[in-house]
């Protein structure tokens, strides 16, 4: 008789502090870690038998290539399942949950550590911005001149308003919501930082037609979930289980030439990772209560949230302008402050998503969502090459 699939669940999750650190990447991976275990009081090291690390800077600026062993001895684990870094640059710890979820289901594993660190900001500022180049296809677009994110983005906010009429008054929406919605989270990189729309509109700028706050800033360090089955969630808290439902994830190039869509405003490639990851939860756009999205520019919250079905294609920029994504919206996003404000430590981003829907399915978020009971997170990676989507929920798959 063939053995019945294991659910995977969310059982909680902490970050350490983020922003501009003067802390070595093991210690802030310590303190992430020590924050999930104060998160479920019922977490021993000696349950944890799997360990992902995600991490895209950990070799060039941390002299900890090697990650997995470092953090195994750090944090006095022993895993016996998996023990492995991962890198998918920007997605790197959501990639982790999804390979998390399947370690689980399998059997193979029972309860996983799944942490994402970056130390970003070095002696010399050449150092990092040097790594964001790296992620770039060097036969192509390095040679075309795209170097560092802003340009690139901002090429795709002049064709989204090109092409849909979309204003950078409409892009400021998103970042004076995030900002709102960053208030009473103590790690993010901004805490405590309030911005009204005139702040916003009047910033310098960046990239045309980004202003500051339309950019999401690089920080340094770590977040830590624990992912696993639903027999070893109940034993070690009494909160309302979270499933992982659904995953998606889609890539289909790896230099702007290869764009999938008609033009840089489409991004196919996300709308298909989010319609396997909703088919594969068994829900539709319109099932979902609050969403993470990735966003690294307030452009890329507006067309993540046309291509994940949450308004029409080209209508974005008029729906978090209506208050859509608001604490009172069809669909509250980015309810911790997201990227632009809680911070952007790369592998350690989905992680953060995750632990912030999370706790909107427990009932227990600092801006909670009235009775949510299906999350989704999602990021992108690199040029917008890749995209990573995890649907959550409080029931599992039937």
């Amino acid at each position: 008789m063939a053995q019945k699939k294991k659910n995977a669940v969310i059982v909680g999750g902490g970050t350490s502090k983020f922003g501009v650190r003067q802390a070595h990447l093991m210690d802030m991976i310590q303190e992430a870690a020590r924050a999930c275990a104060d998160d479920i009081p019922g977490l021993k090291p000696a349950d944890i038998d799997g360990l992902i690390i995600a991490t895209t800077m950990a070799g060039r600026h941390s002299s900890a290539l090697n990650t997995a062993p470092l953090v195994v001895h750090r944090l006095g684990l022993k895993p016996t399942s998996i023990c492995i870094r991962l890198d998918t640059l920007c997605s790197g710890s959501n990639s982790a949950i999804i390979v998390a979820k399947g370690l689980i289901e399998s059997g193979i594993a029972e309860v996983i550590l799944v942490t994402g660190a970056e130390k970003v900001y070095m002696p010399q500022r050449w150092e990092t911005n040097y790594t964001q180049l790296a992620v770039n296809d060097h036969d192509w677009d390095s040679a075309m001149g795209l170097g560092v994110p802003p340009p690139f983005f901002a090429m795709i906010a002049h064709m989204h308003m090109k092409r849909y009429g979309t204003t950078k008054e409409q892009m400021a929406h998103v970042s004076v919501t995030n900002y709102t919605y960053g208030n009473g989270h103590t790690n993010g990189h901004f805490a405590g930082k309030t911005l009204t729309m005139q702040e916003a509109l009047e910033a310098r700028l960046i990239a045309d037609p980004f202003g500051l706050y339309d950019c999401c800033p690089l920080s340094d360090g770590a977040s830590a979930v624990i992912i696993a089955s639903e027999e070893r969630a109940k034993a070690m808290s009494k909160r309302p289980l979270v499933y992982l439902r659904g995953t998606g994830q889609h890539a289909t190039h790896s230099m702007s030439a290869g764009w999938p869509g008609d033009t840089l405003a489409e991004w196919p490639h996300l709308k298909k990772a989010g319609e396997v990851a909703l088919k594969n939860a068994k829900l539709t756009p319109k099932d979902i209560d609050v969403a993470q999205t990735h966003d690294c520019f307030t452009i890329s919250e507006i067309i993540e949230l046309e291509e994940l079905g949450f308004c029409k294609k080209g209508e974005g920029g008029a729906f978090v302008a209506s208050g859509a994504i608001g604490p009172n919206g069809s669909i509250p996003t980015n309810t911790d402050g997201g990227l632009l404000v809680y911070g952007h430590p790369f592998g350690a981003s989905g992680a953060r998503q995750a632990i912030e829907i999370c706790k909107q399915l427990q009932g227990r978020a600092i801006h909670q969502v009235n009775k949510a009971a299906f999350g989704l997170t999602h990021n992108l990676s690199g040029t917008c090459a890749q995209h990573t989507v995890v649907v959550y929920g409080k029931e599992p798959v039937k």
